[in-house]
């Protein structure tokens, strides 16, 4: 299949977005150093660290660059670092008391650096590289790959960190069968740069494990293209359709789904079937997040067409509408 212009667009723009190795690697690095220091302060206040497992965008590898001129803020990477814990007493497992002690521990080994506390995590913020990181302490599950996570309310959710990541690496993997350099992680960027510019125009805003799913679903059922563009419509479409009808998105990577619950919209956590990513929606949010979609399909329509008939001044502006001013200066190479 030839090459198109909005083709060799995307490809370049998507390698932009995406954080060159060098910069993987000191992230890593660094991430490392915090669970050491981090770790050791626990185990000397006597808390056993059970694991500590690569987490987030950058274990999954579709985290995209830092970008914040003319008003645009993509944050780039979500650097999540679980720290797998076994508490002594049934009252150091409250997530009150979990945080605490880690409020501790971090302001121990970094006192020079701002430090956070969230619902659910300690941020620590770097200046000198703008970058943060979330420690997010856990409870030890009964099984090799299983933790619990806390909530402020005390409700205990059952996860795996080590599956979540393997739930899109193995989707990667799987689409690097189709020829060409479509693969689903690059496409999975694109989703996540779209989706920072359109929560600069709404209230709305929609987490990255939300994208997860639905980039997954999208592929499940259309797998990628030979091009970025051939690939997203069908995404967009699919989603778009998926959205306003409020169609149940489940997968059965880990287990079998369970049957539907009535009267309910459902978008199922692949690693635990009890968590609805989506059960604290209003109807408001689901049907703008299907508006967005659908305006993104027809962007990209638009830009495909315009670009089948030779006009590539107007195909570019279309693409300009789905993925921000960046793409105007990063996508010519």
């Amino acid at each position: 299949m030839a090459q198109t212009d909005i083709h060799r667009r995307m490809s370049t723009f998507v390698d932009w977005i995406a954080p060159d190795q060098e910069k993987e690697r000191e992230l890593r690095g660094q991430a490392n150093r915090i669970r050491e220091s981090v770790g050791k302060k626990a185990r000397e206040d006597r808390l056993t660290i059970r694991s500590t497992p690569s987490a987030g965008s950058l274990a999954k590898r579709t985290g995209v660059r830092r970008h914040n001129p003319g008003g645009a803020n993509v944050p780039g990477y979500d650097i999540d670092i679980p720290f797998v814990v076994d508490p002594l007493t049934k009252d150091q497992e409250a997530l009150d008391e979990l945080l605490n002690r880690f409020d501790r521990y971090t302001r121990a080994c970094y006192p020079q650096n701002e430090v956070k506390r969230t619902k659910s995590s300690i941020c620590l913020y770097f200046a000198n590289t703008r970058r943060s990181y979330d420690l997010v302490p856990m409870l030890d599950g009964r099984g090799a790959e299983e933790q619990v996570l806390v909530r402020s309310d005390g409700q205990r959710l059952k996860t795996s960190v080590q599956q979540h990541v393997r739930f899109i690496k193995s989707r990667t993997l799987a689409s690097q069968a189709t020829p060409g350099r479509v693969q689903f992680n690059q496409c999975l960027r694109l989703l996540k740069w779209w989706r920072r510019f359109r929560e600069d125009q709404s209230t709305v805003k929609v987490p990255s494990f939300l994208i997860d799913l639905l980039a997954a679903h999208a592929f499940d059922i259309h797998g990628v293209e030979a091009t970025y563009e051939a690939t997203l419509v069908k995404w967009f479409t699919q989603l778009s359709r998926d959205l306003e009808r409020r169609n149940r998105i489940v997968f059965s990577d880990f287990s079998t789904p369970p049957s539907p619950r009535h009267g309910q919209w459902e978008v199922l956590d692949p690693v635990n079937h009890e968590n609805n990513v989506v059960k604290g929606w209003t109807r408001l949010q689901g049907d703008e997040l299907a508006d967005w979609l659908t305006k993104g399909r027809d962007s990209l329509n638009r830009a495909i067409y315009q670009d089948r008939i030779g006009d590539s001044i107007s195909s570019r502006r279309h693409l300009i509408e789905l993925f921000g001013s960046p793409f105007k200066h990063h996508s010519e190479g």
